[in-house]
């Protein structure tokens, strides 16, 4: 969903940008305002991202004061599904042109009242990966006449954590996680069949090409090797999130008029997990920063069952965006 603000003739425009979607776990949190369908959560804080978004659309709306186009967009399907993309080919960009695109994401740890970026690359590139294993079932009691897939899938495991140890040179970074092993039903069964599924990370494009080469070749052939076979899904879903120069320096200054240059870190870490605004960020020029969620309440990490978005960040966030238009479509300049 996009909402588009003008004011005055200016031909400039810029987005901001905000993703909405939730997860697919169970949150823990006993608060009154904890998740009310099973299975779904606002782990990350997208929902505090969504109303930081639209308190900057209402504030605008009232009483902005700039010369151009702001276009408001609201993104499904952040995590993992690919919602940034499915924007992008439908048009986004063609029927909401932008010189400019801005994003914000809230960072557990960081004091309320304090923001953080860097130009260049500030997030990894990510992948979810699937590798299904094809043996032999049998009785638990007669291993003999199997070809046990459970096997196969703990020693592809063991050599996937080579991949980064023996073939990523040492300057590069990156993380191969598998995060799921599935496989057989009953105790006395050994199955046909098992799973390792996980996810990538890296911030080269051309280093998760090698990661991706470097799996397929080692579970193809170590299933190979117990008779068995191995097939690699491998889904590249987040492209490394780049900042630009010159719109990061506008982001800093932003913040800074907000919350004081010295609760501003300019130059902050790079951080392993992955964002797909930066699908956005390939397309036009622009800059993503993190805000402050909190170092002691709302500290507790994002896609956890115990996290909270801290509602003392809402006018912080909304009061960046605003100061962002103001700053990028003055009054006066067309």
């Amino acid at each position: 969903m996009v909402g588009v603000l003008r004011k005055g003739n200016g031909q400039m425009a810029i987005g901001l940008r905000a993703d909405m979607d939730c997860l697919p776990m169970e949150e823990l949190n006993t608060f009154a305002h904890r998740s009310t369908i099973p299975g779904r959560m606002h782990a990350c804080g997208h929902d505090g991202h969504t109303t930081m978004l639209l308190g900057a659309a209402r504030h605008l709306a009232e009483s902005g004061d700039f010369n151009g186009t702001v276009n408001f967009i609201f993104q499904p399907a952040e995590e993992g599904l690919g919602g940034a993309e499915a924007m992008i080919k439908d048009g986004l960009f063609q029927r909401f042109p932008c010189n400019f695109v801005y994003g914000m994401h809230n960072r557990p740890g960081l004091p309320v009242g304090q923001f953080a970026i860097r130009p260049g690359t500030m997030m990894a590139g990510g992948a979810f990966f699937d590798i299904e294993i094809s043996g032999k079932g049998a009785h638990g009691a007669r291993p003999e006449g199997s070809i046990d897939p459970v096997v196969v899938a703990a020693q592809i495991h063991t050599a996937l954590q080579s991949i980064v140890a023996r073939n990523v040179p040492p300057a590069d970074t990156a993380v191969l996680s598998v995060t799921r092993i599935e496989g057989g039903d009953a105790y006395n069964v050994i199955p046909q069949t098992a799973w390792l599924r996980g996810t990538a990370r890296t911030m080269k494009r051309s280093t998760m090409d090698l990661l991706e080469t470097n799996m397929r070749r080692l579970a193809e052939n170590i299933a190979a090797g117990f008779g068995a076979t191995a097939r690699l899904d491998f889904r590249f879903l987040f492209a490394p999130l780049v900042n630009d120069g010159a719109e990061t320096e506008a982001m800093v200054k932003a913040a800074a008029a907000v919350v004081g240059e010295a609760n501003v870190e300019a130059n902050g870490p790079q951080v392993m997990a992955s964002e797909d605004f930066s699908f956005m960020l390939e397309s036009v020029p622009g800059a993503y920063i993190n805000i402050g969620n909190g170092d002691t309440f709302g500290s507790t990490p994002v896609h956890n069952p115990g996290y909270e978005f801290n509602d003392a960040a809402i006018p912080l966030g909304s009061a960046m965006f605003a100061e962002l238009v103001a700053q990028k479509l003055p009054r006066g300049v067309a």
